[in-house]
C-alpha cells in the first residue's frame, strides 16, 4: 500500500443483523446509511493510528474494491475511517477505540 491508503477486508458479521427485538434485519434493507467494521490487512508508509490487524469503522461506500489471490479487499484512506479497535498491550489495559 502506498502513503496513507489503507486495504481492510470487511468482517463476515457486516450482513444479516438481529435487532434489540429479535428481529432479523436482512443486509439488503437500508434504512439509513450503515458505518462496518473491517480488519486491515495493507498500511501504507505515511498511515499513523492504523496498523495490520486492527478492526476499522468506515463508511462501505467511500472506498474501492481490489481483488488479490481471490479474495475481495476495499481500499480506502486513512482519513475516511471513522474509528480504530485494536489490542495493543504496550499501550495500556486492553482495548483502545
Amino acid at each position: 500500500m502506498l502513503h496513507d491508503r489503507v486495504m481492510v477486508r470487511v468482517s463476515e458479521d457486516s450482513g444479516e443483523r438481529r435487532s434489540s427485538g429479535g428481529i432479523v434485519i436482512p443486509a439488503t434493507a437500508q434504512v439509513a446509511k450503515r458505518l462496518v467494521w473491517g480488519e486491515v490487512f495493507g498500511v501504507g508508509n505515511h498511515a499513523r493510528s492504523v496498523q495490520v490487524g486492527d478492526r476499522v469503522l468506515f463508511n462501505p461506500e467511500e472506498q474501492f474494491e481490489v481483488e488479490v489471490q481471490g479474495q475481495l479487499y476495499l481500499v480506502l484512506r486513512e482519513r475516511d475511517l471513522h474509528a480504530v479497535a485494536s489490542e495493543r498491550p504496550e499501550q495500556g489495559t486492553g482495548l483502545y477505540l
